[in-house]
């Protein structure tokens, strides 16, 4: 069995463009995984230090799973089966990148981000699935001006895909391209969270 670890360690404003008041969030991920390249499942511990520096209470948090989208039943399955039914100039609408591949995935194949534990200064926190959101409802506020550490463990499976993220790229032979593979947390400004499900585009 090969495995692979790898520790990243990296800094985000949650939100880079400037805002009315000039504030931003600040996001700084550290994050070890310990990939099994034989399955294309990777285990990971990600530690995150939040600083609110917006002037609100924030009394949820909100985090991208962007594999899951890979799964059929999907939004993104049901919408790319859905552009295939429309004709246009005597042809199937389809986005060429992924028709209906998506509902043919088998188990082994799919994409997901599962989430073990989810603690903020130690302290385990209630969560949901909203397909490639997860909603955290905090069991203490964030207060304006303070900093939290959010703790958790989770799994993921690289999706049998060619797009942007996923594995076995027929076409160039490209093994893996890991983007948006962790658990990223959702942007926050001054007209609040932005929990976009993903559909076609992540951005």
């Amino acid at each position: 069995m090969i495995r692979v670890s790898l520790l990243i360690i990296f800094l985000i404003p949650a939100f880079a463009s400037a805002q009315p008041d000039r504030w931003q969030q600040r996001v700084k991920y550290n994050i070890n995984i310990d990939m099994d390249v034989n399955t294309s499942q990777f285990k990971g511990k990600q530690k995150l230090e939040y600083t609110n520096n917006s002037p609100d209470v924030l009394n949820k948090l909100f985090y991208h799973l962007y594999f899951n989208a890979f799964q059929p039943g999907s939004s993104m399955d049901i919408r790319s089966q859905e552009l295939g039914k429309q004709i246009t100039r005597g042809r199937q609408d389809w986005d060429d990148r992924v028709k209906d591949r998506i509902s043919k995935l088998k188990e082994n194949e799919i994409g997901y981000q599962k989430i073990i534990s989810l603690k903020i200064n130690g302290v385990p926190q209630p969560f949901k699935y909203h397909e490639t959101i997860l909603e955290v409802n905090l069991t203490k506020p964030i207060l304006p001006k303070t900093k939290v550490v959010i703790d958790m463990d989770f799994e993921a499976q690289v999706p049998l895909q060619i797009r942007r993220s996923g594995r076995d790229n027929p076409t160039t032979g490209v093994r893996y391209s890991m983007s948006q593979w962790y658990p990223k947390l959702c942007e926050y400004d001054y007209e609040g969270w932005h929990p976009t499900i993903y559909v076609a585009r992540e951005f």
